[in-house]
């Protein structure tokens, strides 16, 4: 079976390539790096002849709302008109747990777009949405971080460890198609606050978190149940500990 992987060079999509391909099957990574560009439609017909299922994990180079938005829409419809043409019996796409739950972030938009597409489209399809990884923590302690302080929103979260994503991933992918959204998250239900104080501990951060009820999330009021998953989700085998021990060579202190 030929499956390509749209964003097959990124975080999730290297991992992925090599799960499928573990599997047996001619797995092809595809990014503009290889010639294969979804904005300008470059190389797209050619990758996608004969292919049996396309998996999209790509992601934006920019995260302004405007340039996401766009990129999200015309990669979507440039996608999906090429598989379509090509034959392609399964679309599977990465998401985002919580995308239609909240307002104010235009990246959340850009990714419901996204699947407004994938569901108007002819191709049976599967929408994987994924909680918040492990590796991306760093990232949310710099959007919050005032000095030597880091503002962050007391609302649950369900992290999962990007290997935990590419598993589930290829699962589904190598699935029937299920023409609707599944969830997939982390197996710890814990406060965003308290996860990254986890994490800055354990990289040797020394800024304090300030725990804050109202703390937005990259521009986006939380609850507790905004960015977790609802009832039966797939649930990842991954905790933090475990995660953070083979990252350990990896993450540098702050």
């Amino acid at each position: 079976m030929k499956i390509v992987v749209i964003g097959g060079s990124g975080l999730i999509g290297t991992k992925l390539v090599n799960r499928l391909r573990q599997s047996g099957h001619e797995v092809i990574p595809a990014s503009p790096a290889s010639g294969v560009n979804t904005i300008t439609g470059e190389g797209l017909s050619e990758v996608l002849t004969g292919t049996d299922i396309v998996v999209d994990v790509a992601n934006s180079p920019s995260f302004e709302d405007k340039a996401v938005l766009a990129f999200f829409e015309t990669s979507g419809r440039n996608l999906l008109a090429a598989a379509t043409a090509a034959g392609v019996k399964h679309h599977v796409a990465l998401s985002i747990v919580g995308i239609d739950r909240t307002e104010g972030n235009g990246y959340f938009r850009a990714k419901l777009a996204q699947e407004q597409l994938i569901k108007a489209s002819s191709i049976p399809y599967t929408i994987v949405r994924s909680t918040q990884f492990f590796e991306f923590l760093g990232g949310i302690a710099g959007a919050g971080a005032e000095g030597q302080t880091v503002h962050l929103s007391t609302a649950f979260l369900q992290p999962i460890a990007s290997d935990d994503v590419a598993a589930a991933l290829a699962e589904f992918t190598l699935a029937a198609p299920v023409n609707r959204t599944v969830e997939i998250a982390g197996p710890e239900k814990v406060r965003l606050s308290e996860i990254v104080q986890r994490y800055m501990n354990a990289t040797g951060d020394t800024r304090t978190v300030i725990a804050d009820a109202k703390a937005g999330y990259f521009g986006a009021p939380l609850d507790d149940h905004t960015l977790v998953p609802g009832d039966n989700p797939h649930i990842g085998a991954i905790d933090f500990k475990t995660w953070f021990s083979s990252q350990k060579t990896t993450i540098p202190a702050h």
